[in-house]
């Protein structure tokens, strides 16, 4: 059997089980291009494929239209939707996110509950887990610590049975495929981010509406940015958003907040877009 035809036999398992599902490459990436050019916002509202992570789906027709438009895909993605998360736990480069892991379990006394587990071939894994009804867990790498990525609502872990370069994705021998389990307590606020910070309005300066729509126009400069100006739009539309931040007319988390996400929305990863933001905010470039 083919790399594609056992990705889509798995693909079609994990369907079956109410998982949404959508091909991937050897990189671990949808396989399916964009019908759209760089810095489009559709999320698969116009009804085309080749929207990654949207394009998951749970019928078995579906998965295998998707499939016969990625003949080169050798394995498939879960999307975490509705109550999935995934700790993607890296164990490569000197870094162990298992004892991370361990060690924030010991720090804010909770257990790591026995999961469905999946065992990547750089010697890491990922735990699938649930969160509560309605509780929306941001994507972020590093913000548990070194070696663990939460992939949250919009994002993706890579299900058993798909290859990748360094070898094939599969189920841990000891656990096998069981119900997702909860997340404990503590481990959910860890990955959830910080309540914003209220901060008292100036009263001899009121915050007008122009300030909203400011922000909105920087966020739409960040959305449009072509490929290889997105960093230096970044800079230059938080630096502005930082002077109504300063006159009291915005607040620092919604300024964080909006163009962070817009930032990882066109290709930047989160850890790099904060790091502009606040380098903007503090008024120094970034360097390349």
């Amino acid at each position: 059997m083919s790399n594609h035809d056992n990705a889509l036999d798995n693909a079609l398992r994990a369907a079956a089980l109410g998982y949404a599902v959508a091909p991937t490459t050897i990189n671990k990436t949808p396989a399916i291009p964009s019908p759209h050019e760089k810095g489009h916002s559709c999320r698969g509202e116009c009804g085309q494929p080749g929207h990654g992570v949207y394009d998951a789906t749970t019928n078995a027709a579906d998965v295998r239209r998707l499939f016969a438009l990625a003949p080169k895909a050798v394995g498939y993605l879960i999307a975490c939707r509705g109550r999935l998360v995934g700790l993607d736990i890296d164990r490569k480069n000197g870094v162990d996110g298992c004892a991370t892991l361990d060690q924030l379990a010991r720090e804010h006394g909770f257990e790591i509950p026995q999961t469905t587990t999946i065992c990547t071939p750089s010697g890491g894994f990922h735990l699938w887990l649930t969160v509560p009804e309605g509780v929306t867990v941001p994507n972020s790498v590093g913000r548990l610590g070194p070696g663990i990525d939460i992939r949250g609502t919009g994002g993706y872990v890579i299900g058993p049975g798909s290859t990748g370069r360094a070898g094939e994705y599969t189920f841990h021998p000891k656990v096998g495929y069981v119900d997702p389990q909860p997340v404990p307590e503590q481990l959910l606020k860890l990955m959830l981010p910080p309540a914003p910070v209220v901060r008292p309005q100036r009263r001899s300066v009121p915050a007008p509406d122009t300030a909203g729509r400011a922000l909105d126009g920087l966020v739409n400069v960040v959305l449009s940015s072509p490929q290889g100006t997105r960093n230096d739009r970044l800079f230059w539309a938080a630096a502005k958003a930082w002077a109504h931040v300063r006159d009291g007319h915005l607040a620092a988390s919604e300024v964080e907040g909006a163009l962070v996400s817009a930032a990882t929305q066109i290709g930047l990863s989160e850890a790099e877009a904060r790091r502009t933001v606040a380098s903007a905010g503090r008024g120094t470039e970034v360097p390349a």
